[in-house]
């Protein structure tokens, strides 16, 4: 019994030991101190998206950038996903898993070794090659890094677990690759709706929230941003709101929401959407009227005024005014 328990146990130490060596060793990346070694049980990864354009043949190094904050060393992993849109505005990107996408990046981008170990508060930054074909055709490609952490042999066993039947904990996170291709592509971005939130026209005061829907049918993703004015009944200009850059990814629909804060409002109200498709140039021009009714605030004056006017009737019916001829 004893020496069973020993050949079990030397078996999987080392298993530990091997799973730990490869992680360790596998990953030739440049690794640093983080300056902030507070324990916020979580990992970063860095760019979130990143977008160029580049010629056919043309390569371009791309560095990503994971921060462990889990309090513990971890072992990760890296690998590609291609992405596309949705025509559900609520789900700009769709990841495919190992499904290759109609705008497939996953064959240009290279990096080094999939699998590596980071210690807690260092951060480890990976060269990532996009290299696109010389006879690649103009338009847009789209694809995901993703850095996995998944819980190892070695770590079930310090913690106690037993290895068969144990399902591994995966943790992902995308960093999202936009590759234009130059040459004759196709823009088609179309603005479908600007509305308040719900389409609605009459608010009671708080925040007021405008919503833009826009539609790409074109061959590249789109970035429209720009401005929201607010005039109010007078024709004064009150409020310019701005609109930071979006994506929109190729055969997709998109929902943008934006919120204007503000302390107080009263009256009929005019915004104006003036969005920039993208960086060409032309401009999208919408108009939405609205009105702000307060509720509270309208009742309140109301109930003051009648309690006046009861003040007034009241005082007025218990004393009589005489003049002396």
């Amino acid at each position: 019994m004893k020496l069973k328990n020993i050949i079990r146990t030397s078996v999987i130490l080392s298993i530990a030991f091997f799973s730990l060596s490869t992680f360790v060793y596998a990953a030739p990346y440049q690794v640093e101190q983080l300056p902030d070694k507070t324990v916020y049980n979580d990992f970063v990864v860095g760019p979130g998206k990143y977008q160029v354009e580049l010629k056919p043949g043309q390569s371009k190094v791309v560095n990503v950038i994971v921060s462990n904050r889990l309090g513990k060393d971890k072992a990760f992993q890296i690998q590609v996903e291609d992405f596309k849109g949705s025509r559900d505005p609520l789900k700009p990107v769709i990841l495919l898993d190992g499904e290759r996408g109609p705008y497939s990046l996953k064959d240009y981008l290279k990096f080094g070794s999939t699998t590596f170990m980071v210690n807690h508060a260092e951060r480890v930054t990976i060269p990532v090659t996009v290299s696109i074909p010389s006879d690649a055709q103009p338009g847009g490609l789209y694809g995901s890094v993703i850095i996995s952490t998944v819980t190892t042999a070695q770590e079930q066993v310090l913690e106690g677990e037993s290895s068969a039947g144990a399902n591994p904990i995966v943790t992902r996170i995308g960093s999202l690759f936009f590759i234009k291709i130059a040459g004759d592509v196709k823009e088609d971005l179309v603005l479908k709706d600007f509305s308040l939130a719900d389409h609605a026209w009459l608010l009671s005061g708080g925040s007021v929230s405008f919503q833009l829907l826009y539609e790409n049918n074109g061959t590249v993703h789109e970035n429209p941003y720009g401005f929201i004015r607010v005039k109010n009944m007078f024709g004064s200009e009150i409020a310019k709101i701005e609109v930071e850059p979006w994506f929109l990814l190729p055969d997709s629909t998109r929902l943008r929401e934006v919120a204007w804060e503000t302390p107080f409002l009263f009256g009929r109200y005019v915004a104006t959407a003036d969005i920039a498709k993208g960086y060409g140039g032309e401009k999208d021009l919408a108009t939405v009227a609205f009105w702000v009714l307060p509720w509270k605030i309208i009742g309140l004056v109301f109930i003051v005024i009648v309690v006046i006017v009861l003040a007034v009737r009241w005082i007025a019916s218990k004393f009589t005014i005489s003049f002396k001829k």
